[in-house]
């Protein structure tokens, strides 16, 4: 009979390596983009690459520690790679709540009537995005600079106690002042972004209900190809923010919990570690499924068989 451990394993070896490829593909894509064909480049796109190498690092940081523990692999870590490992992760995860924020907000702006108030807005969003993400990237790497202070590598594995523990690091509770400055600054900008989010969602959702009514007495073909694209575009940022929202807010609830255990249970630390990269793995699949970019390579490759056969 299979083991819990090894069943966890399994899943999160299909995990890391789907999600992986899948945010490694989209990431290639938007390099090569960059670099070899600037003007196919999109704004958004510059907000995907940055989305994309996140969950790839989240991903991998997370799901190859999780895989060798599954499997009985002693994984031999020294403070210094404990402390690069927990620091990625929490760095990666909140890029990737601060990107899908900015995502959402980037297409809220970008389907705006134009004779909406703040339709000025429009010409301009694409310059806030190269700094934006500057700044998301030097503020997280902030918070997070504690974690390198009281991170090390687990001596005795039967160690317990308050604090976050996996199978080969430990964190150490902080003292009062630096616990409640941390959590202070956690909580309000997770509130912040969460909040933008569900703003962008609901106005988004007005748009298109406004949009699907006003459809609904106007049958010309052309007008509906040509909102199509757009709406579907909408649809998957909705879809990516819910999914967001939803195992975020379920892995923060996890963490809190088994931070505060006193006898650490790891069977529900690997869910919560597999339950957190869902997203990750997830909004690889929605994005390839909206990217025309990659539906083109497909069709012309199709064409090259057809000819060459």
């Amino acid at each position: 009979m299979i083991s819990s451990d090894r069943i966890f394993g399994i899943f999160f070896i299909f995990q890391t390596c789907i999600g992986f490829m899948g945010n490694s593909l989209l990431f290639t894509l938007y390099m090569y983009t960059f670099l070899i064909l600037p003007h196919k480049k999109k704004p958004v796109d510059v907000i995907l690459a940055h989305l994309t190498l996140a969950n790839a690092l989240t991903l991998i940081f997370r799901g190859v520690p999780n895989i060798m523990s599954s499997f009985g692999i002693k994984l031999e870590m020294s403070d210094t790679g404990c402390k690069i490992v927990l620091y990625i992760q929490r760095v990666t995860r909140s890029i990737s709540l601060c990107t899908t924020a900015l995502q959402s907000t980037f297409r809220a702006v970008t389907i705006t009537p134009s004779n909406h108030k703040w339709a000025w807005l429009k010409k301009k969003i694409s310059t806030f995005i190269q700094p934006s993400l500057l700044f998301f990237w030097t503020i997280n790497m902030a918070i997070y600079s504690v974690i390198i202070l009281k991170t090390v590598a687990r001596r005795n594995t039967t160690e317990g106690g308050i604090g976050y523990y996996t199978a080969s690091c430990k964190s150490s509770a902080y003292d009062l002042q630096t616990s409640s400055i941390f959590l202070s600054t956690v909580f309000i900008r997770d509130l912040f972004f969460l909040s933008l989010m569900t703003c962008n969602s609901i106005y988004m959702v007005n748009i298109l209900f406004r949009h699907h009514r006003k459809a609904q007495h106007i049958r010309s073909t052309i007008q509906s190809s040509q909102s199509s694209p757009e709406n579907k575009a909408t649809h998957v940022i909705l879809i990516l923010v819910s999914c967001f929202v939803f195992f975020y807010w379920t892995n923060t609830f996890f963490t809190v919990y088994l931070v505060y255990l006193a006898k650490k249970n790891y069977q529900l630390e690997k869910f919560s570690n597999f339950f957190s990269s869902c997203y990750p793995t997830i909004c690889s699949f929605f994005l390839i499924k909206n990217e025309n970019r990659i539906s083109g390579i497909r069709a012309m490759k199709t064409r090259i068989r057809i000819f060459s056969s």
